[in-house]
């Protein structure tokens, strides 16, 4: 790392106030403060601010242009709290390489300062979004309004995070973090909103019990829209949720996918790569092998192995119940074990020992096989999917080999032209002779009739101040979630943690503000005339930070990990009261 200077320099600063703005007194020096600050602009220098106040009211005058710096009392610059803040939350990076990237900057910070920078980034996000909301509001208006959207995400026991987001300027409008999805928890959220930024032309959300009658109690008689992709995910559950989760449990039972690797894993040590590459030719051409065919057996295994294992990858990105996973590595199971009873008796040498690697397998594959309990699950899923994805085709919305995976927002199709195949998806299903004794198609039906009116919605006009405007809400929420699995992806690219327990629990709940940041016309909206976010912060008061630093700390001091583990046990005042007779003994 290259230094600008060898040693900090020694950087005055001073008001360029004339007389006292109150009294119009003239100002006189109070004192002189030297502290350390590092910008990106100059590296780690020591300021000298010269101090003036007013000997007839006392108000005091710091100097503006360390203050556009720097806040008081804060070593780091703005450009510094910015660049750490766009490290960590737009581009993935974790504390340790942003310490290295503002080491080349003449910056030395540590991880834990850099953590501490994240938080404020967003903190100062908050406090910038809360100012700009007016302008945001006047801007949504001018279109005509805004469609709310509302969605969720939590894991384990984390709490649950709830973004708003505007569909059609693509804005986050609020965030919450709340113990549960229930009405008590997200009416004051949504009230805020309200209050806000105005009452929504519609809203656009998931089936959740809370957030239905939450929505119900603030915007009451409002076009209250369900999201196509939830609705079908949640169907699906309900549809296959069963019979996959008994088909996991079978799989669980027989460690088939341990033992195939294992026994992947052993072949390799033993097989050539020449063979395996010799094995690949053979296919292309249609050619057996001349050489080494004692050994082919063995490269063939392993390739079926892997081939059986590829299974567990197939699906379109969309999750459970749209790709299923562990359906195809069963299915590909059971077709290798039907090919495998005709390959054990073809020799190509005309010694049957060669062919034990079949044998090896096929006694890997025969309890899965048999599995009279997991043969009926297979059987009712391909039956529940057959009803699904044809549903799936109804609504035009994550097809089967869609190339968009969780992006996919729905086909651009005429709301009613969704409307009639959905009506025809309907008459097919309740026509089938097998309908009266299949309770979960009827319980897709009841569902469907349910949700019907919130699930297809016509075009809303409303009036602008250029004229009237007619607005189609988006069929799904998927900006959200595509932002609630940017969040994960960024968590495990910093952390190496696939779970984000942890960081739901301990995250602020304005963070998916950040994905503002990404647009352009929320950016000008924000910046309302400033050059950098960096000269946006600067405008805020740093007793208007401390304050809100206090207030989330408050608010959010986390249960001691050990200490939650032992209030959760239904038992434990039962428990603490046997160790304190024990003590007292």
């Amino acid at each position: 790392m290259s230094r600008l200077f060898a040693e900090p320099p020694v950087i005055d600063f001073r008001s360029t106030h004339g007389p006292c703005s109150h009294c119009r007194a003239p100002l006189k020096v109070h004192k002189t403060h030297l502290r350390g600050v590092s910008t990106l602009h100059v590296g780690t220098f020591r300021a000298r601010e010269i101090i003036l106040a007013c000997p007839s009211c006392h108000r005091r005058y710091p100097s503006e242009e360390l203050s556009r710096l720097v806040p008081s009392g804060v070593r780091f610059g703005y450009d510094v709290l910015v660049y750490v803040g766009r490290a960590l939350f737009l581009r993935y990076r974790n504390e340790e390489e942003v310490v290295a990237e503002l080491a080349e900057r003449n910056i030395r910070i540590s991880p834990s300062e850099v953590s501490v920078l994240g938080r404020k980034f967003i903190l100062y996000l908050a406090l910038a979004h809360q100012r700009c909301s007016p302008r945001i509001q006047r801007a949504m208006q001018r279109r005509g309004g805004y469609v709310l959207h509302l969605d969720g995400t939590k894991e384990g026991a984390s709490p649950l995070l709830i973004s708003s987001l505007d569909s059609l300027s693509e804005i986050v409008l609020g965030n919450v973090k709340v113990p549960a999805e229930s009405e008590e928890h997200i009416v004051p959220f949504l009230q805020r909103i309200k209050e806000t930024f105005g009452i929504p032309v519609a809203l656009v959300h998931d089936m959740g019990a809370g957030i239905l009658r939450a929505v119900a109690t603030v915007f009451p008689n409002l076009p209250d829209f369900i999201c196509h992709f939830h609705f079908l995910r949640d169907i699906g559950n309900d549809l296959m949720g069963e019979d996959y989760d008994r088909l996991r449990q079978r799989l669980r039972k027989y460690e088939i996918h341990a033992k195939l690797r294992a026994h992947a894993k052993a072949l390799k040590r033993r097989t050539e790569p020449c063979l395996l590459t010799q094995l690949a030719a053979g296919i292309s051409d249609r050619l057996p092998p001349d050489t080494q065919r004692e050994f082919f057996p063995r490269a063939s295994a392993y390739s079926l192995i892997l081939w059986a294992l590829e299974g567990k990858k197939e699906g379109d990105g969309y999750g459970f119940p749209f790709d299923r996973p562990h359906l195809s590595f069963v299915k590909r199971i059971q077709h290798l074990y039907r090919l495998l009873d005709q390959m054990k008796d073809v020799q190509l040498r005309g010694q049957w020992r060669d062919n034990i690697p079949y044998f090896d397998l096929l006694n890997d594959l025969r309890a899965v096989v048999q599995d009279a309990h997991l043969g009926q699950a297979v059987q009712n899923l391909q039956g529940h999917i057959l009803i699904f994805d044809r549903l799936r085709q109804a609504l035009r919305i994550a097809l089967p080999a869609g190339s968009r995976g969780l992006n996919d927002e729905g086909s651009e199709v005429n709301i009613r032209s969704i409307e009639q195949r959905v009506i025809d998806f309907r008459a097919w299903l309740t026509a089938r002779p097998d309908y009266p004794q299949n309770r979960q198609a009827a319980s897709l039906i009841a569902q469907l009739d349910k949700y019907w009116a919130k699930l297809f919605a016509d075009p809303i006009t409303v009036q602008t101040p250029c004229g009237p405007v007619t607005i189609q809400p988006q069929r799904t929420n998927n900006l959200l979630e595509q932002f609630f699995r940017y969040l994960k992806r960024a968590h495990r690219r910093r952390t190496g943690q696939a779970s984000t327990s942890r960081l739901l629990r301990t995250m602020l709940a304005e963070t998916p503000l950040v994905k503002n940041l990404q647009n352009p016309a929320y950016l000008a909206l924000l910046l309302d005339g400033n050059a950098t976010i960096e000269e946006v912060f600067a405008d805020i008061e740093i007793a208007t930070v401390r304050q809100e630093t206090r207030r989330l700390q408050r608010d959010s001091d986390p249960i001691p990990s050990t200490i939650h583990r032992l209030v959760e046990k239904l038992d434990y005042p039962e428990k603490l009261l046997a160790m304190l007779k024990t003590a007292a003994a």
